[in-house]
């Protein structure tokens, strides 16, 4: 992967921070271990970070933490919920992609998208998926998340970006 073509994708200067932040982390490894990241670190986006535990052996993973923007997306707590049965309506085979590959591939991940779920058509979601690995196995064993919304009014040229559908 290059770095720097991937940070030029990244729209919110949070995920620049994000990202910049996991790297240092990472310390010229694929990816920096669970313990690497600290929330003290990175105060100012903690709203829209959330941490995915894969358990890899079942093939499910779960939230183990979500910010308080997320719930306000979600109309509910989602924290505790398996990623498989989030409601995202018609983007559940988009969403379910882009955790396996960050997963699978032990890649950062980053997306746009318009209208997040049902009765958010108004919004536009930015998101990064980041692995974090557990050193006894050197698998991704959580996927860093933050995920920025807008309204879709308020976001930059569309003719510049390329956003989900």
């Amino acid at each position: 992967m290059d770095i720097s073509s991937f940070r030029a994708q990244l729209i919110v200067p949070e995920q620049r921070q994000l990202y910049d932040y996991w790297l240092q982390q990472a310390a010229g490894r694929a990816m920096p271990l669970r313990s690497d990241i600290r929330p003290a670190h990175i105060p100012r986006i903690l709203p829209g970070i959330s941490l995915i535990d894969v358990e890899a052996e079942i093939g499910r993973s779960k939230v183990r933490l979500a910010g308080t923007r997320l719930r306000e997306i979600y109309d509910r707590e989602i924290t505790g919920l398996a990623i498989e049965d989030l409601d995202w309506g018609d983007k559940r085979d988009y969403w379910l992609a882009s955790y396996r590959r960050t997963i699978e591939d032990q890649v950062p991940t980053q997306g746009i998208l318009k209208a997040p779920r049902s009765h958010k058509e108004h919004m536009v979601q930015y998101w990064l998926r980041l692995p974090l690995c557990a050193i006894e196995s050197g698998r991704t064993a959580i996927v860093l998340c933050y995920d920025y919304f807008m309204p879709a009014s308020e976001r930059p040229d569309e003719n510049r970006l390329a956003i989900g559908a």
